[in-house]
């Protein structure tokens, strides 16, 4: 298992304007070409993964190729969780 560094510079991935602990995911580029990933709520659980990974990941969000995760709910104000059949082609 990965030390995660005590110096990190955590950033809130949030919606401009929202306040507070929310539900937000917070990232950190650390030493060794390793990034860093946490919940708001429970900030002790930390994903570690490298940075070439992290760029293809953001990439695949910008290409659209997550999109089906967050698809519009009955409610268009709101976005319908992923069901557990939508990650990795999974079968229900």
């Amino acid at each position: 298992m990965t030390d995660i560094p005590t110096d990190l510079t955590w950033i809130r991935a949030a919606p401009e304007g929202e306040e507070g602990l929310g539900p937000w995911i917070e990232i950190a580029f650390g030493p060794d070409e390793l990034v860093y990933l946490r919940e708001t709520g429970d900030p002790t659980n930390i994903v570690t993964t490298t940075q070439t990974k992290w760029d293809a990941f953001t990439k695949g969000v910008q290409a659209g190729e997550f999109d089906h995760f967050a698809e519009p709910a009955d409610d268009q104000d709101t976005v319908a969780p992923a069901k557990k059949s939508d990650h990795l082609g999974c079968e229900p």
